[in-house]
C-alpha cells in the first residue's frame, strides 16, 4: 500500500489527502501533440494547467511535453514525479490545492539534445508553446537577429545537437519538412510587444544562414501567433513547499503558488489544428496587441513602480507595501489618471474593471511576491512596462506626475540603498553602469538620462528633466509622503 510519504507520484495520488484535486482522467491516453520549451513555476501555473482543463473534459489529443535549456533542477523533480506537479492557489476566499497531469514527459535539452529534436520533430507534435524570456528570443532592440551569438554560432556549427530555442526548432523543422510531416505552430507565451514576430524573426533568420529554401519554406508554412498571458505566481521557497505539504498533506517537491486570477488571450493563427482551448476560458482573437499593451502597462508598469517604491521604504513584499497608504496612493491614481486615459480599448475588456483588479491583486495578502523579484531587471522591464507611458504622456501633454515620481523611485533605488539608508542589491545585466549613472548624478537625472537605450529621448525634454530633479531631490531627503504631495492637486494636498 502507497502512502504520502512515497512522495508524489500516479501510484500515490489515491492516497493524497481528498481535499486535494487529482487528474481524474487516464494520463496514458494522452496524446504528446504539444512541446512547451521553459518550463518553470509560470508554465505550470498557467499553460499546463490549461491543458489540463482540457484533458479533464475528455480532450486527451492535447498533452505536454516539457523542455528544460539550462535548470536541470526542474526535470529531476519531474520525472522523479512522473511528471506531476501540484498548483496551489490562494486568494481572499482560501486556498486550494490541485495536481496537474498534463505534462506527460520531461526533457533537459543538454544532457539529450537529439531527444528533444526527435520530440518536436514527431509527427504527433502540433504546437510548439514558449517561455523563454525576451533573451531567448536572440533578437536586439530593433527586431535584428543576433548573428555573433555564441549559442547561434555553436549551433550553426553543430546543428545536430543545438544549445538555443531557434537551434532546436529549425532543426527539427528541417526535419519534418524532408519527411513530409509538415510545419507546427509555434506560440510565444512570453512578455514581449510582438512576442509572434520575435519568435518568427528568430527562426526564420537562423534557418536562412542554414539553408535559403528551408527558411522560405518555415516562413511560408509555419504560423508564429503572439499571446497575452496573465498569472502572478511567485517563486517557491523552501519553506512554502515545507508548509504545503505540512498543510495540505501534498509531498511535492516543488509546488507552484498562485492567486486564483488567470487569462489567456492568443491570436488565432494555427497551421496544424487549434487546441479547443476556448473550452476552457481562453479567449481567441484576430489581434492580441491592445490586450497586450493593456496588461504591459497596467499590471507590468504597477509592478515596476510597486516594486521600487516598496522597496526604497523597506517593504520586502507586495501585499506588505499595498499596506502603505502612500504607496498605495501612488499606485492607484497613477493608473486612474495617467495609464489608462493612454491606453486603447480592447474588445470585451472593461478598462477600469481590470485596473481595480489589479490593485486588489497586488494587495492580495495570500500572495505576498516579493519586491525582490519585481526589481529585477530593470533596464529591461522599465524601457518595456513604465517608461512607455511616460513617453507618451509628453507627446499628448497628458498628466505625468507619478510616472514621473515612478521613475524617479527607480533612479533613486539604483543607487543601491533605500531612503533609510540601507543596502539594496540590484539585480540587473547593466546594473554596474547604471548604478555608477546613478551615484554621480545623485539628485541630478541627466547622467541616467543620457543612456538613450533605457531612457529614449526623455532627457531631450528640459521640463521633464525638471520634473524628475525635483521628485528625486524630495523623495531622497523628505520622503514619499512630500514627494506625493506635490503630485497631488493643490487643494487635496493642502487637506492632507
Amino acid at each position: 500500500m502507497t502512502s504520502t510519504a512515497d512522495g508524489l507520484r500516479e501510484e500515490t495520488l489515491p492516497a493524497l489527502p481528498a481535499h486535494v484535486d487529482v487528474p481524474q482522467y487516464d494520463r496514458s491516453r494522452l496524446v504528446p501533440s504539444v512541446v512547451h520549451i521553459g518550463v518553470g513555476g509560470f508554465h505550470r501555473a498557467h499553460q499546463a494547467l490549461y491543458f489540463d482543463d482540457l484533458a479533464a473534459r475528455g480532450e486527451t489529443g492535447w498533452g505536454v511535453i516539457g523542455v528544460g535549456l539550462h535548470r536541470p533542477q526542474m526535470g529531476e523533480v519531474l520525472q522523479a514525479q512522473d511528471g506531476l506537479f501540484t498548483v496551489v492557489e490562494r486568494g481572499a476566499q482560501g486556498q486550494s490545492a490541485r495536481v496537474v497531469g498534463s505534462v506527460v514527459h520531461y526533457l533537459y535539452a543538454p544532457s539529450d539534445p537529439e531527444a528533444v529534436v526527435r520530440a518536436l520533430a514527431d509527427e504527433r507534435t502540433r504546437l510548439v508553446t514558449l517561455t523563454v524570456t525576451g533573451g531567448g528570443y536572440l533578437v536586439d532592440e530593433d527586431g535584428q537577429f543576433l548573428v555573433d551569438d555564441p549559442d547561434v554560432q555553436h549551433d550553426l556549427q553543430h546543428p545536430q545537437a543545438p544549445r538555443s530555442m531557434v537551434g532546436f526548432l529549425v532543426e527539427a523543422l528541417r526535419r519534418r519538412r524532408e519527411r513530409g510531416t509538415g510545419p507546427f505552430t509555434v506560440l510565444s507565451c512570453d512578455n514581449l510587444p510582438d512576442s509572434g514576430a520575435a519568435a518568427r524573426t528568430a527562426v526564420v533568420s537562423f534557418a536562412r544562414l542554414r539553408d535559403r529554401s528551408l527558411a522560405r519554406w518555415i516562413d511560408e508554412s509555419c504560423t508564429f501567433p503572439t499571446s497575452m498571458v496573465d498569472r502572478i505566481t511567485p517563486e517557491t521557497s523552501p519553506e512554502t513547499r515545507d508548509q504545503i505539504e505540512a498543510e495540505l498533506g501534498v509531498p511535492d517537491r516543488w509546488p507552484v503558488v498562485t492567486e486564483p486570477f488567470r487569462q489567456w488571450i492568443v491570436e488565432d493563427d494555427f497551421c496544424a489544428g487549434r487546441p479547443p482551448l476556448e473550452q476552457v476560458g481562453v479567449q481567441f482573437v484576430q489581434d492580441v496587441h491592445p490586450y497586450k499593451l493593456v496588461k504591459a502597462r497596467m499590471l507590468n508598469g504597477g509592478h515596476s513602480a510597486l516594486g521600487y517604491l516598496g522597496t526604497l521604504l523597506g517593504h520586502t513584499t507586495t501585499d506588505e507595501a499595498m499596506r502603505d497608504e502612500d504607496v498605495r496612493t501612488v499606485l492607484d491614481r497613477m493608473l486612474a489618471e495617467e495609464v489608462l486615459p493612454l491606453l486603447p480599448h480592447p474588445p470585451g475588456m472593461d478598462l477600469e474593471d481590470y485596473r481595480c483588479t489589479t490593485m486588489e491583486r497586488f494587495a492580495n495578502p495570500a500572495i505576498g511576491d516579493a519586491l525582490a523579484r519585481l526589481c529585477r531587471r530593470g533596464s529591461t522591464k522599465m524601457p518595456t512596462y513604465l517608461l512607455p507611458s511616460l513617453h507618451e504622456a509628453v507627446q499628448q501633454g497628458t498628466p505625468r506626475r507619478l510616472l514621473v515620481l515612478a521613475v524617479a523611485a527607480w533612479m533613486r533605488y539604483l543607487r543601491g540603498t533605500d531612503l533609510a539608508g540601507n543596502p539594496i542589491e540590484v539585480q540587473d545585466a547593466r546594473a554596474e553602469a547604471l548604478q555608477a549613472l546613478a551615484r554621480r548624478g545623485q539628485d541630478d537625472p541627466r547622467p541616467l538620462l543620457g543612456a538613450r537605450s533605457v531612457f529614449g529621448s526623455l532627457g531631450e525634454h528640459p521640463a521633464v528633466v525638471a520634473e524628475l530633479a525635483e521628485a528625486l531631490r524630495v523623495l531622497s531627503h523628505e520622503g514619499l509622503p512630500a514627494a506625493l504631495a506635490r503630485c497631488l492637486p493643490a487643494e487635496e494636498s493642502a487637506a492632507a
